[in-house]
């Protein structure tokens, strides 16, 4: 025997921390020869067999251990060669296989640097599991980060999930261990078996998985993402030319487990959905859909927000290629698609991201920075450079492998502040004594950059709640370089006004005209999301007041306030239908409403309407954040509860008058300003008959009369229905 005791024991008892330096084939000091070794418990003999070269000589191992250690010299090769393991067992079936550790490295020391600098931005191509063909011989690599760690070993179904058979090497100081191993094909399952800081064996899932099994099972699965035959170059052309900020966003927000289901307890596949989702987005006039998170994640009540495999789209509902599918049907349907996208923190399953080498790997350390008190979960280390490139690499594989449109960034404020959701002492300031995280600030400047340039026409949504300056402001001017930010003040008193009685809303109305003093400041969004009908809140209709009149009339003026005020638009499922209850994620929406009377059916048509009327005229979306795109006709007439604006775009090509009349009262030849003279045609009505209104309004349009009135040079007389929005626009031929 060549091997050392020292060295034998490091190898059987797998604390070698590279045993490719002593398994495989290697030339003998003294250059006469080659040795060649392999650890394969079980076996009962093993053979070398040339591949290659048929000239060179094949031999026989020799059991040097009980483990299944294996050792043989032949001094009749000078070189190491390609060759094969026949290795027999105990019932004398062989198996022939190429050398697991016969393979130089899969990464570069290049791949290497960049990770550990934070700039490998295709990293998902290179750590993880990836099927490759090395020397002919098909098989999976597998590379995984763990520098804490004093050994990993892959396991699988490949391999009995025997962490002796495939443990990896590490990859000099860079922290990565990595193996190849021939035969490994799409479908194997596997985990990586570490033995961590502590001494302690535990079973990891890899943080670059592609695919998991079903929870609560939560094995990894080989996966090769790349094979979906995508159609949609046309849509990515297109997108790549277009402005977000001056096209039209309708988004449809939903839950893909509980939008429709195929029974009580099963959801429609990737697959299953595309069809029915893209007839029902295209009736109803959506722009795009954006889908709860849909990475993989085992605790199914946090809706997708505690991600376990961040490089998966969930196995609930089909495979990768599955998602592929869908997304690629949307696009070809002209619907473009938005996923939420969770970098702020991760939970605690102990299969996972967290103390993934025994070490706070991922997180923090300190609790104090590394713990999230409302929700149970761990806060992502930003400044640490593997963990940045680990998430900005995935927000790029999601727009590079699945062609997504965009990203909503979940939870934004709670990473920027130190101090979220802490007391006092609770919290660590940043090295200038301040409250702001400076390192996931950079972060975030980081990941809008990448993407923005990478993916020309994808965008970036922050869901963040507070002041913080310049969201939706590239880096070179300060800010974090969002395209867009949600405008949750605006969501919070529109609802907050609509919740309450008619008879006080006179006294309220600044709730509804206080987002235009800031709205020039960002880039926003409106939403009425999700978290607007979980917890208790009731669903947008039971928070309307008055009976079913009133509570439908309602809420189509409260639609058509967000479809009509600047900014892009976002609605949870089921608001257009008028769902009654909350949002249960283990149901499906209540689908027999539309056939429960006018009430509903009527609603989901005027939503379709309102998506018409605002994808007709550029009014409403080409210049939501130019100055000129909005102006107040009147604002104060407090008392009847009646607000009055215009929308244009750039040109004035399109204009349009929006009434709002806010109590349950219709107001006849109420005089509002008009910017031109010639008649004005009535184009959207909430109170029409088909909604199931009163049929109120101005069927004939209105004569605009030289008459100057609330700072316009023109006006008319208007019949205002109860509890309704109007619209008006000139007759084209107007002067």
């Amino acid at each position: 025997m060549i091997l050392t005791p020292d060295e034998l024991r490091s190898l059987v008892g797998l604390k070698h921390r590279s045993p490719h330096q002593l398994l495989g084939m290697h030339p003998l000091g003294d250059g006469s020869g080659v040795v060649a070794r392999a650890l394969v418990p079980g076996a009962a003999g093993i053979e070398i067999q040339p591949v290659h070269e048929k000239n060179q000589p094949g031999f026989k191992l020799k059991p040097v251990h009980v483990a299944g250690l294996f050792e043989g010299v032949t001094k009749k090769a000078k070189r190491v060669y390609a060759y094969d393991l026949v290795i027999t067992d105990a019932g004398g079936k062989e198996q022939r296989t190429r050398d697991p550790y016969s393979f130089l490295p899969t990464l570069s020391d290049s791949d290497l640097f960049l990770f550990n600098k934070g700039d490998e931005r295709r990293i998902y191509d290179k750590l993880g599991a990836q099927l490759r063909t090395l020397d002919g011989v098909p098989g999976a690599s597998f590379a995984v980060w763990a520098p804490n760690a004093r050994r990993v070993s892959v396991v699988g179904d490949f391999n009995q999930w025997d962490g002796r058979r495939h443990a990896l090497r590490l990859l000099a100081v860079s922290g990565v261990w990595e193996i190849f191993i021939p035969g490994v094909g799409e479908g194997a399952h596997y985990k990586f078996e570490i033995e961590n800081a502590r001494g302690h064996i535990v079973l990891k899932t890899d943080p670059f998985g592609a695919f998991f099994e079903i929870a609560p099972k939560n094995a990894s699965i080989v996966w090769n993402t790349r094979k979906h035959l995508w159609t949609d170059g046309d849509w990515l052309a297109r997108r790549r030319q277009r402005d977000p900020l001056r096209s039209p966003m309708s988004i449809y927000e939903m839950h893909v487990g509980s939008w429709r289901k195929k029974s009580a307890s099963e959801s429609l596949t990737y697959r299953e959905l595309a069809a029915p989702l893209i007839e029902y987005a295209k009736q109803a006039g959506f722009t795009h859909v954006e889908f709860l998170p849909v990475a993989e994640h085992t605790f199914y009540p946090s809706w997708g927000y505690q991600v376990t495999g961040f490089y998966a789209p969930t196995s609930r509902y089909g495979t990768p290629d599955d998602f592929q599918f869908l997304v690629n049907a949307l696009h070809a349907a002209g619907i473009g698609v938005i996923v939420d996208w969770v970098p702020a923190h991760f939970p605690r399953d102990d299969w996972a991201l967290a103390r993934f080498d025994g070490t706070a790997l991922y997180e923090h350390e300190d609790p104090r920075k590394g713990e999230h008190q409302d929700w149970g979960t761990l806060i992502f280390n930003f400044g640490r450079h593997e963990v940045a490139n680990f998430l900005t690499a995935n927000a790029l594989y999601w727009c590079d492998r699945f062609h997504v449109d965009g990203l909503r960034v979940d939870a934004v404020a709670s990473m920027l502040y130190l101090d979220y959701s802490r007391k006092p002492g609770e919290w660590i300031p940043n090295e200038h004594g301040g409250r702001e995280n400076l390192e996931a600030v950079d972060f975030l400047k980081n990941f809008n950059h990448l993407t923005h340039t990478e993916f020309p026409g994808v965008v970036t949504i922050a869901e963040e709640s507070t002041a913080w300056p310049l969201v939706t402001r590239p880096p070179y001017l300060g800010g974090l370089g969002f395209s867009f930010k949600w405008n949750m003040g605006w969501m919070h008193d529109t609802l907050g006004y609509f919740q309450r009685d008619p008879v006080h809303r006179k006294y309220h109305q600044n709730e509804l005209t206080f987002a235009m003093l800031y709205h020039h400041h960002e880039n926003f969004i409106l939403p009425l999301s999700h978290d607007e009908v979980v917890h208790g809140k009731g669903s947008l209709l039971g928070r309307m007041p008055g009976d079913d009149w009133q509570k439908f009339a309602n809420l189509r003026a409260l639609l058509a306030y967000q479809w009509l005020f600047p900014g892009k638009l976002m609605l949870f499922m089921g608001g257009e239908l008028g769902q009654r209850g909350e949002w249960n994620a283990d149901g499906e929406l209540d689908w027999r409403l539309l056939d429960a009377g006018p009430y509903h059916r009527g609603l989901r048509q005027f939503v379709g309407d309102l998506n018409q009327l605002y994808a007709a005229e550029a009014a409403l979306w080409q210049s939501d954040y130019d100055p000129a795109g909005f102006a107040w006709i009147d604002c104060s007439d407090h008392e009847n509860c009646v607000l009055t604006f215009l929308r244009r775009d750039a040109g004035r090509t399109s204009e349009l008058v929006v009434i709002l009349n806010l109590t349950p009262v219709p107001r006849r030849d109420y005089r509002v300003g008009l910017p031109r003279p010639g008649r004005w045609r009535e184009v959207l009505n909430s109170d029409a008959a088909v909604y199931g209104g009163s049929n109120a309004g101005n069927l004939g349009g209105v004569a605009a009369a030289d008459f100057p009135w609330q700072n316009q040079p023109c006006s008319a007389t208007f019949t205002l229905p109860p509890l309704s929005v109007i619209v008006f626009r000139p007759e084209r031929d107007a002067g």
